[in-house]
């Protein structure tokens, strides 16, 4: 919370400064009333004169007034406050996340951080609005009530003051054992967000498979278990209103026992006791809002520790600074020096990768599932770094370029790409202001000019989230037109024609030969015919290399590509595929 209060409330220092000043001259309002009132009856009235008694009629409709004006602007103020403030938190949340990097999203999971970017927000911006409000008008009341009664009454006041250590007494116990209930509390739901999501993008699968009762009760499961959560963190913040209640109203029947004893015994008069009860509740009224900032605090703070913890994560894969190589490969656009690497620094899930790319190449990777061919392009466009070896890009170590740098040589479609809630045009632009004629091209390029001109001006069509008004090969197209939309250095195509038939992927391979004949190609494909004309052929097993050349090399030099090739297109593959 310390991050909050004093780097994003900082700059609202002045006009949070200005709503104090509102908020203090209408509560001074407030706690002038009831002394008025006490004058009017004990001064004022015995003297049997209309004219006095009308004019502090006049005052104390006068003080109402201001008060309730004041007390409304420093309002409107302190939400305009929390509104910008949380504005500017989520701005740098969502900028702080949308750039880190797959080593930092997994270790705080996407539910994690869409709750953090909603729920937590949202919790800030609730307790931004009460510490303005109850924070400042709380404490005033509070401390004037027991200020005026002090000069009203002192041996009343002394029965009110000392109920309030044992008050403070609660609300402390309380807060500490609330905090990391709170915290814990907190981390349910990012399970919880987690499950509802999975079920949400998976729900075809889920009826398709007749697994509407079992993802029914794994959602009972983790909503019982936040309900609890839940339940146990507000049942215990909940003792400290009915606390607070017990002690105040013991303390007011001592005070109408003691009051009433000094009137009758002529040592205090109606009107103060009147004024000391209505004191009493104003008193009353600022614990009450008091324990309900600090009922609020364990869980602001519980999310302000989370929005922290995002906005201070360290990227590990930080710009390093690395030394000129007078004997770079600066010949070779890309290439991979014996890379190893391992997501959980345990067992590798590529070792000793060695390959080099020249500009205008095309390298097809092949293996099973599992066999580590999105690791290795994940490595190259580092979004994980290696733990041996190098990968360079013209003769350049990619660990020494800025990110936004490095991306711009890329045209990716990733093995479950995004299709946008927004036109085609929009998703193939995606923000980068490319021309049309780009566009077109790209479209054409990827195959799918047939389907975007079925309906006039097509191109302008809003697609559904995810694409879902599209076919599985349409998607692909749409995707494949994206990354050649901006003709990028390298194109990366990650199982990218899998719902292409094998007419349309020739046409589109053959699409790409012509018109990006300078652009390097890196191709991971399950079918043998997608990638038999690359220039290189890895193929991988395990995260090893056991074959690279050309296809021909291989059919003769690798069992495993040998059997994946007679497998798919028979024994007489060479005889058969013709290029188109």
């Amino acid at each position: 919370m310390k991050k909050i209060i004093t780097e994003y409330l900082k700059p609202f220092y002045g006009r949070m400064a200005i709503g104090v000043f509102f908020k203090f001259t209408g509560s001074i309002m407030d706690l002038i009333i009831p002394s008025i009132l006490a004058l009017i009856i004990d001064q004022v009235i015995p003297l049997n004169q209309k004219a006095p008694i009308f004019y502090w009629g006049g005052v104390m409709v006068i003080c109402a007034i201001v008060g309730m004006v004041f007390n409304i602007i420093a309002n409107r103020m302190a939400a305009r406050v929390a509104s910008d403030a949380t504005e500017i938190i989520r701005h740098d949340l969502f900028a702080r996340v949308i750039y880190f990097s797959n080593h930092q999203m997994d270790t705080l999971t996407k539910p994690s951080v869409i709750s953090r970017l909603t729920a937590d927000t949202y919790i800030i911006h609730q307790m931004i609005i009460r510490i303005q409000r109850l924070g400042v008008r709380a404490p005033i009341m509070l401390v004037g009530g027991i200020i005026i009664t002090m000069t009203l009454d002192p041996g009343l006041a002394m029965v009110l003051i000392g109920i309030m250590p044992v008050m403070m007494l609660i609300i402390i116990l309380v807060s500490r054992k609330s905090m990391p209930l709170f915290a814990g509390l907190q981390q349910a739901l990012d399970g919880f967000v987690r499950v509802v999501r999975e079920d949400i993008n998976g729900i075809r699968v889920i009826k398709a498979l007749s697994k509407t009762d079992y993802e029914k009760n794994r959602f009972d499961t983790i909503n019982t278990d936040v309900v609890n959560r839940e339940k146990k963190a507000r049942m215990t913040v909940a003792v400290i209103s009915p606390a607070m209640n017990i002690c105040l109203n013991l303390g007011l029947v001592s005070v109408v026992v003691v009051g009433a004893y000094g009137v009758n015994n002529g040592t205090s008069e109606v009107g103060i006791i009147l004024a000391f009860m209505t004191y009493f509740t104003i008193i009353l009224h600022a614990v009450l809002a008091l324990s309900k900032l600090f009922e609020m605090w364990p869980k602001a703070t519980a999310s302000a520790d989370r929005i922290t913890q995002a906005l201070d994560s360290v990227d590990a894969l930080a710009v390093l600074e690395w030394p000129e190589d007078p004997e770079a490969d600066a010949a070779n656009l890309v290439k991979f020096d014996n890379v190893t690497f391992s997501y959980n620094k345990e067992e590798p899930n590529l070792t000793n990768i060695s390959f080099t790319l020249k500009k205008g190449e095309t390298l097809g990777i092949i293996g099973e599932t599992g066999a580590g061919k999105t690791t290795l392009l994940n490595l190259l466009m580092r979004l994980y770094d290696v733990d041996e070896g190098k990968i360079s890009i013209a003769g350049r170590d990619i660990r020494s370029m800025d990110p936004r740098e490095l991306h711009q040589k890329f045209g990716v479609v990733f093995q479950n790409d995004m299709i946008f809630e927004a036109t085609i045009e929009e998703n193939i632009d995606l923000g980068r202001n490319l021309s049309k004629e780009a566009i077109k091209k790209a479209i054409v390029c990827a195959g799918a000019k047939a389907f975007v001109d079925e309906k006039a001006d097509k191109s302008g069509e809003q697609l559904t989230i995810k694409g879902a008004n599209l076919s599985g090969g349409q998607k692909q197209r749409i995707l494949i037109a994206r990354a050649l939309a901006a003709s990028p250095e390298i194109l990366v195509l990650d199982d990218a024609s899998s719902a292409l038939d094998y007419q349309t992927d020739a046409v589109f391979r053959k699409a790409i030969k012509e018109n990006f004949g300078d652009t390097t190609i890196i191709i991971v494909a399950q079918r043998i015919s997608s990638i038999r004309h690359a220039d290189h052929i890895l193929v991988l097993e395990d995260g090893v290399a056991i074959g690279y050349g050309k296809h021909k090399h291989l059919m003769k030099s690798c069992e495993i590509y040998r059997e994946i090739s007679h497998s798919q297109m028979g024994v007489s593959s060479d005889a058969t595929i013709t290029e188109i």
